[in-house]
């Protein structure tokens, strides 16, 4: 073995060729630019594939006991004194199926404390952008409901009649303006009732004369014929119970029994 000389320094060259062999980077490395390896010449040069999620953790400051947890083991035989970079090779998949290699770098400082990262290309970088879901839709708005309109026949026809008065035509024009301040008309029921006087097949008859009238008469003034079903249903779903024995008294005091409900849904305007 070759000793010092006087005024020399001379090295063991056995440890002259240890250190040259455990160490195959520079010393230091300016992090403006970053020198990758040649990817042939990674231990696995094919890419591994890394978790994303892993790779978003990683962070200046951080040990190599820290980033080995995260990341594995460097792809290159970087050596072991002295080593400032790790090199990998990761593989990422594309929804297609297609896939493509990036090279990342970590560089540590002189405590061996990761200090700078690089990938090559840099567009893989924005690998590890978390993109917000884009907000879904706001769903339409569900039809609204309709209040259930309960008109009077005795103010749209006459008694034992269906056929419109004229009182009833103008109490039909008010409720036209509300329906057609609706942009979209779903479903409207128009039920006829009449009061207990008289047998059943008569009132079912009459009520759905009735309600077929307004009906009539809205289809008539631009609201959706499909959009309105009609039906008459006699003396059920009595408003009001009378045992009047006087019949004048008595039909006054059905009059809220005999009457025209529409009900249903709408969309109003926005």
């Amino acid at each position: 073995m070759r000793t010092l000389k006087q005024g020399q320094r001379w090295w063991p060259m056995a440890l002259v060729a240890l250190l040259a062999g455990c160490s195959s980077t520079p010393s230091h490395r300016g992090e403006e630019a970053a020198a990758f390896p040649d990817a042939s010449q990674a231990t696995m040069p094919e890419g591994v594939f890394v978790n994303v999620e892993n790779l978003r953790k990683v962070a200046p400051g951080m040990t190599k006991h820290q980033l080995y947890d995260l990341l594995g083991a460097p792809h290159f035989s970087e050596g072991v004194f002295g080593v400032n970079t790790w090199n990998y090779i990761f593989d990422f998949r594309e929804t297609d199926g297609q896939s493509f290699k990036c090279q990342y770098q970590v560089q540590f400082d002189e405590h061996h404390l990761a200090k700078a990262f690089y990938w090559k290309p840099e567009s893989c970088k924005s690998l590890l952008e978390v993109h917000e879901p884009a907000p879904a839709p706001a769903p339409a708005p569900a039809p609204a409901p309709m209040a259930t309109i309960r008109l009077s026949s005795d103010a749209l026809f006459a008694f034992d009649s269906a056929t419109l008065s004229a009182q009833g035509e103008a109490r039909l024009a008010e409720l036209l303006a509300q329906v057609q301040a609706a942009s979209q008309i779903q479903n409207i029921m128009i039920t006829g009732y009449t009061d207990r006087i008289g047998s059943d097949a008569y009132n079912e008859a009459l009520s759905l004369r009735r309600a077929q009238a307004v009906r009539q008469y809205l289809a008539g003034h631009g609201v959706p014929a499909a959009a309105m079903l009609v039906e008459g249903r006699g003396k059920a779903d009595a408003v009001v119970q009378c045992n009047d024995r006087n019949r004048a008294r008595l039909i006054a005091c059905l009059a809220p029994n005999r009457r025209v409900e529409l009900k249903g849904s709408a969309r109003t305007q926005a």
